[in-house]
């Protein structure tokens, strides 16, 4: 821990920790529920428990420092206002759920192993908390949620302009026909290479949505992230072919019903989502430097399945060298890719208010570095189970008339900030800043792929800083649906 203990009330305040402790137990029951409903994939290459909570405390000890880092540069809200306009890793699962509850299963780890005291580090909680709460509400400004949990699990991100926009857009799809073939081959194929791109997860993809088109029509977005050279160091010169970062593909689908979009970004349909449901296609690139999502090969529904078929080929060629890179890793290495992936999720941020460094987001801290010898296979399966499924940890066990939502036992999974620190119980306020890193693996060229072109570190982060897309200059982002709707009484 850090900076020295404090008894000081005054610096933090009943409302802040009402609201904290509230936030934390909403992060608590989504956890649950996530984790109970959605399906577990194992590895056979790498070893997930032990990168997963190598990841959760790597979070604990660094999220809150380069959260102020990054708010000193651009506020939660703005972040979110900008990243409502892209299909990057900062939307669910990114900030919707990791950014908190990574954060949060951390602490909750380090009590139970009893490095932490609930009252520790309670400013960088109330931080971490109230950053994620204000992207959140800015993030959900058009469906008035926090998360997609409240919506009933929907994700209801985009204004009724773009809605009408990636509608009118699409190309239609004729069953059979190239674009239908290419479209099913190109999907397939980029989750397939996502899903290496993560360390064998599924969080370099994710949906929103749905959006009703017609009574028998809905639209489901589908965003594809960190695919190119960015960000991910184990990209570097296997993914230099790959001419876009993010891509964004807008899908009409008809005769099912998406009841389901959650905050992981998963999504259950009614009847099935099969392949012959998708009946129109569109296609888009985006970041922090470009004005909204760019179109990709959409000139004619021609153009498109080659764009889609020359992505694939590439997806596919860059999937067969990393499969060769990560299997030449030593077992260090594949944590460290699978933990720095997981904790990195949110970084996002950091590129839009153009203060990314790859020390912050590409380095394990000593801190958490030192749990490493204990997360053997077998530890690290029982020790996440617990913590996110059974929750059998001492901390989880609350007074036996508790009925936990989703389960009714008398257990939680998120421990809230004690209130007696408002009657003098000491504390300490804060863990120390980021301490330098290490990673078993190269570092990263200084090397960026953005729609800007091939970029520097340097240039990347000056060019955000300076760069406002014309949705989020103020005569235009204020213009909310409530504006566009009431022009002559609110305008």
């Amino acid at each position: 821990m850090t900076e020295h203990a404090s008894t000081d009330p005054a610096a933090i305040s009943y409302a802040q920790l009402l609201e904290t402790n509230q936030l934390i137990q909403a992060c608590g029951e989504s956890t649950y529920w996530l984790c109970l409903t959605r399906t577990v994939q194992g590895s056979k290459l790498y070893p997930v428990s032990a990168y997963i909570l190598l990841s959760y405390l790597n979070a604990f000890y660094r999220y809150p420092s380069l959260i102020r880092k990054v708010e000193a540069s651009m506020p939660a809200e703005q972040i979110a206002d900008r990243a409502r306009q892209m299909g990057v890793k900062a939307q669910n699962s990114s900030i919707g759920w990791a950014l908190p509850c990574f954060y949060l299963l951390g602490r909750e780890y380090l009590i139970n192993l009893g490095f932490l005291r609930p009252q520790d580090a309670i400013e960088d909680v109330i931080t971490v908390m109230d950053f994620w709460k204000r992207f959140q509400l800015s993030w959900h400004r058009n469906d008035g949620h926090l998360t997609n949990a409240d919506y009933n699990q929907r994700a209801q991100i985009l204004p009724h302009s773009a809605v009408q926009r990636f509608a009118g857009e699409m190309h239609k799809i004729e069953p059979g026909g190239d674009l239908c073939v290419a479209a099913q081959r190109f999907l397939a194929t980029v989750s397939q290479y996502g899903f290496l791109i993560s360390a064998e997860s599924r969080i370099s993809l994710t949906n929103s949505g749905p959006y009703r088109l017609d009574e028998d029509r809905q639209m489901l977005m589908r965003d594809f992230m960190d695919l190119g050279e960015t960000s991910l160091p184990w990209l570097d010169d296997i993914a230099d072919a790959m001419p876009f970062n993010n891509l964004t593909v807008a899908m009409e689908v008809t005769g099912c019903n998406f009841h389901l979009v959650d905050d992981w970004g998963s999504f259950e349909s009614t009847p099935e989502f099969t392949p012959d449901r998708l009946t129109g296609i569109g296609l888009y690139t985006s970041d922090t430097l470009s004005e909204g999502h760019l179109p990709v090969g959409m000139d004619t529904p021609e153009t498109l399945a080659a764009m889609l078929d020359d992505l694939s080929d590439r997806a596919k060629e860059a999937t067969d060298k990393l499969w060769l890179r990560m299997a030449d890793w030593s077992r260090d290495q594949l944590i460290d890719a699978g933990a720095l992936c997981y904790y990195a999720i949110c970084k996002e941020i950091a590129h839009i208010a153009g203060v990314f460094d790859p020390a912050d987001w590409l380095e394990i801290d000593p801190r958490a570095e030192r749990f490493r010898p204990l997360l053997s296979d077998e530890y690290a399966d029982s020790a996440l189970g617990e913590l996110v499924g059974s929750l059998t940890l001492p901390s989880q066990q609350i007074a036996p008339h508790g009925m936990m939502k989703w389960s009714d036992r008398p257990t939680r999974v998120m421990t809230p900030l004690p209130l007696s620190v408002l009657d003098g119980a000491s504390y300490l306020p804060r863990v120390a800043p980021p301490m330098p890193g290490t990673s078993h693996l190269p570092a990263k060229n200084d090397r960026y792929r953005t729609t800007q072109g091939v970029l520097s570190l340097e240039q990347y982060n000056e060019a955000a800083r300076s760069f406002v897309p014309s949705s989020c200059r103020p005569e235009e982002n204020f213009r909310c649906e409530t504006t566009r709707t009431y022009p002559g009484s609110v305008a």
